[in-house]
């Protein structure tokens, strides 16, 4: 599932991206090459045809047009109409004569053609008498228009004899040359269109080629982050993805080397964390023996050294306590701590653990009977004497311990009343050797006693959270599974 997210959002983002960067490149050049052909054959497909029509039309005017009478018969119009529009196919012919008699005209060719086909700007510019100048030799000129009548394209020309009354037009249909640009357009855009699918199956393949080494690099660094520090990449070439490679692999060799130092500077430091705690307690348990001893005969001892002896015999019961707690504080580092599950009635353990310490005057406590929990009943009464004790000996009593279950989940609250945690110590009380000395009484305990206890908690699948009760006063609240060994089952299943 993963895997195929990751696959999805690569396609979704690079892939994508790069695809639709060669798309709009190829479709733009595509796009302006194949709009600046098209503009160009049109251009000189009407240039071409146009300039044909026109040249033989005045040709023809100059040759037949100007050898009729200077006052034709209709039948002379129109004969020579019949001559132009023959003598070149393609275009029609209309004369029109203005003679005494009014006026006369011929008209021939494929088109139906009339003087109300010929647009009335280019009636006038034809009729229009121009003074003959060294630079202008003649009196009328020849004028083009194209036109569109019915949505039919056509090219009309026209031009009058010098001297004479007779007026001519040409009119040529420009469906052939429109028919051929429209073939040449479909050309052009099919041509887009495959460069457009080119450019998709170059941008496929570019992509492929500069992708799969980046896809690499990310599956590398997947597994780098994984833990898998001897993940390496297979360098070939001397681009920049290849640089790229050798610079990973620099960097994950280095950090390797590093994780293995460190490994091993910890594990020797837990090594000698617990060699130092076994070594001590065989001192610690005469030291011990003595000591009770000591505190036994007390009474009896001269007064200038009883104080002495008291003191010698707290700090031997502190000492063993510390040795203890940095036992198992090193099997927790080092993962050896297990848990020996019971079904355990949480009132009856909840009291059992406050009644051995002697902490029934000082601890209220609010708990069902009935409620029953499957957990290690060992690491529950080390939680709740850190706790209780902790809520004792910086809060104050009264102590308030209240025991309920919410869902899944079984939960402890522990509340002393005390001025509360400050704002700056809250997220270091679950630190090893910790101690708020600015802001609580100076401790005689360890600073191991509540990560000990958060790291039972974690080991049963819960947590312990402190802050501050709103009545005023440290809270610490135990959040533990109903079913320890049901919650261990899914984790190893998963």
């Amino acid at each position: 599932m993963i895997p195929a997210l990751l696959a999805g959002r690569r396609w979704t983002s690079l892939r994508l991206r790069l695809l639709i960067v060669f798309a709009l490149v190829a479709l733009t050049a595509a796009v302006s090459a194949s709009g600046i052909a098209y503009w160009l054959n049109r251009e000189a497909v009407l240039t071409r045809t146009q300039d044909a029509a026109l040249g033989d039309f005045r040709q023809e005017m100059q040759n037949r047009a100007a050898a009729l009478p200077a006052d034709p018969t209709a039948q002379e119009v129109q004969r020579t109409a019949e001559l132009m529009a023959g003598s070149s196919p393609g275009y029609s012919v209309l004369l029109v004569q203005e003679g005494k008699d009014g006026q006369v005209s011929g008209t021939a060719g494929p088109d139906a053609f009339g003087l109300g086909d010929v647009p009335k700007s280019l009636r006038d510019a034809v009729n229009d008498r121009q003074k003959t100048t060294a630079a202008n030799d003649s009196e009328y000129h020849m004028y083009w228009q194209r036109t569109k009548p019915g949505g039919n394209p056509y090219l009309v020309g026209g031009t009058r004899i010098v001297g004479g009354g007779l007026t001519g037009y040409m009119y040529k249909s420009l469906a052939q040359e429109r028919d051929d640009l429209n073939a040449l357009a479909w050309s052009l855009t099919i041509a887009t269109g495959l460069a457009l699918l080119g450019s998709a199956l170059l941008a496929q393949a570019a992509a492929r080629t500069v992708l799969k080494p980046v896809q690499r690099l990310g599956d590398a660094a997947r597994r780098l982050g994984e833990g898998e520090l001897d993940t390496r990449l297979d360098v070939s070439g001397t681009d920049e993805l290849a640089d790229l490679s050798h610079t990973f692999n620099k960097t994950a060799e280095a950090l390797e080397k590093k994780v293995a130092d460190m490994s091993a500077r910890e594990e020797s430091s837990r090594r000698f964390v617990a060699d130092m705690s076994h070594e001590l307690r065989t001192p610690l348990t005469a030291l011990t023996a003595v000591a009770e001893v000591l505190e036994e005969e007390v009474d009896d001892l001269d007064p200038m050294i009883a104080p002495a002896v008291a003191l010698v015999v707290s700090e031997t019961r502190r000492l063993n306590d510390l040795v203890e707690n940095l036992m198992e504080v090193t099997r927790f580092d080092a993962g050896t701590a297990r848990l020996v599950l019971d079904d355990v009635d949480v009132a009856d353990q909840v009291t059992a653990c406050i009644d051995a310490r002697a902490w029934l005057d000082a601890v209220e406590l609010d708990a069902e009977r009935g409620i029953v929990a499957r957990l290690d009943p060992r690491r529950l009464d080390v939680i709740l004497a850190n706790l209780i004790g902790n809520a004792l000996k910086h809060g104050g009593s009264p102590v308030r311990v209240r025991v309920v279950v919410e869902g899944e989940w079984l939960v402890i609250a522990v509340q002393d009343n005390g001025p509360g945690i400050p704002q700056d110590v809250l997220p270091h009380v679950f630190d090893r050797f910790y101690k708020a000395s600015a802001s609580r009484p100076k401790s005689d305990g360890s600073g191991l006693g509540l990560s000990i206890a958060v790291e039972n908690a974690h080991i049963h699948g819960g947590d312990i959270t402190a802050a501050n009760g709103p009545g005023g006063g440290a809270l610490f609240t135990l959040r533990l599974p109903v079913d320890v060994g049901k919650v261990i089952a899914g984790d190893q299943d998963a």
